[in-house]
């Protein structure tokens, strides 16, 4: 029943976003607003953060409209359902985010902010926070690397400033077909524990129709979690259905 209703929200959700992307297809010159609109669906088996389940390694339903305004600065709003074991205070995240991005031939850079709103939950439990990023990468073809870093001076649940360094590696193995893998570095506040996480996968684009990614994460996190519980910390293997227009 419980994966029934999800695949109901997802229909829903796809028949919701299908307008938005046939009208910047068909009618973009007619559009009031400058620049390309494009929209993402995606069901996964388990939302995966930096290496923690916000899930509670149990499936989840997400979407996102982002805009580029043809002038390097660009704006999204992004929202996934997730489950904290909080006694269902929070069930939604709905990420709010922009910033400038470009390119020098190879090389791409952007940089930017991203606020993370959790509706519904209680105010004293300070899920609510927001970032500043920046992140580059270089394609050299036969493979491309990417790097980036978040600072946050309010970390979740109120546990002061922290700052996240990922780097990443993406190799095509075919035009529709790449494999990939990332290592990331959450440093916090005493008396928080430093946080490793890494994972390797491989995503498949079916028909160019939609996309198939099937990934391994793990933590060095063995006694305990920073968020919700040793439980969504654990190795695991996430596939992700996901469509873009």
């Amino acid at each position: 029943m419980k994966l029934m209703k999800t695949l109901a929200v997802l229909a829903a959700v796809t028949g919701a976003f299908a307008p938005f992307g046939a009208m910047a297809e068909e009618a973009a010159p007619e559009s009031y607003l400058p620049g390309t609109f494009t929209g993402n669906v995606a069901l996964t088996s388990d939302y995966v953060f930096r290496g923690l389940s916000q899930s509670w390694n149990g499936p989840a339903i997400q979407g996102g409209m982002d805009w580029d305004t043809g002038a390097g600065f660009h704006f999204g709003l992004w929202g996934s359902s997730l489950n904290f074991k909080d006694g269902g205070q929070a069930s939604v995240e709905t990420d709010l985010y922009g910033g400038y991005a470009g390119k020098i031939d190879n090389f791409t850079y952007d940089v930017g902010f991203v606020y993370y709103w959790y509706p519904g939950a209680l105010g004293s439990l300070n899920y609510d926070l927001w970032e500043v990023y920046g992140k580059a990468g270089y394609d050299f073809g036969a493979a491309a690397i990417s790097g980036g870093v978040n600072y946050t001076p309010d970390n979740f649940g109120g546990t002061k400033d922290a700052i996240y360094f990922n780097v990443g590696l993406s190799v095509p193995v075919t035009d529709k077909l790449a494999i990939s893998g990332a290592i990331g570095y959450w440093d916090f506040k005493a008396p928080l524990t430093n946080q490793t996480d890494w994972n390797l996968g491989a995503k498949l684009n079916v028909n160019n129709w939609f996309s198939i990614d099937a990934r391994y994460y793990d933590t060095n996190v063995k006694g305990g979690c920073v968020t919700v519980g040793k439980k969504t910390c654990d190795a695991k293997a996430v596939v992700t259905l996901s469509r873009s227009f």
